[in-house]
């Protein structure tokens, strides 16, 4: 029973605590170095004021709406991040594919040259033979690597 006591009494205690600390009054004063110093307490420094300052209770559904907005702003930050950095990955992609692009079509070139140049060419019968070419297969081949590069190579 004592403790009950005891116990409703810190409570009491708390609450009145609580309620007077937010409605407790606010001291304003500049000290000797120019500082402006806010205090809960008046210390009878020359220059002290009181401030009128006032609370209302917390609008909890204004808060809630704050929070959505922000959570919504957030996200539609992080979709428009997500499609430039897919737009980002598209570009990369073209230039690796315009890269690949130019390095096949390097390769077709470096063969029809090398087709131009050789005496006679020849491929290989599959026991590492080799089977030269007549005239006509020869400007038959030359003539696939060039439609190669006009097609791939512009």
């Amino acid at each position: 029973m004592k403790s009950k006591k005891l116990l409703l009494t810190i409570v009491a205690a708390s609450a009145l605590c609580a309620s007077t600390a937010l409605a407790g009054d606010i001291y304003r004063y500049t000290d000797e170095n120019g500082n402006t110093i806010y205090v809960d307490r008046p210390t009878g420094t020359l220059g002290e004021t009181r401030l009128n300052v006032s609370s209302l209770d917390t609008d909890y559904s204004a808060v809630q709406a704050r929070a959505q907005t922000r959570r919504d702003a957030t996200t539609a930050k992080a979709e428009r991040e997500a499609e430039e950095g897919e737009k980002e990955l598209t570009r990369s992609e073209k230039r690796a594919a315009a890269a690949a692009n130019e390095q096949q079509c390097q390769g077709y070139r470096n063969q029809l040259e090398s087709f131009i140049t050789a005496r006679r060419l020849f491929r290989d019968d599959g026991n590492g033979e080799r089977v030269y070419l007549s005239d006509e297969e020869s400007q038959e081949a030359r003539d696939r690597v060039q439609a190669l590069i006009e097609e791939n190579c512009g």
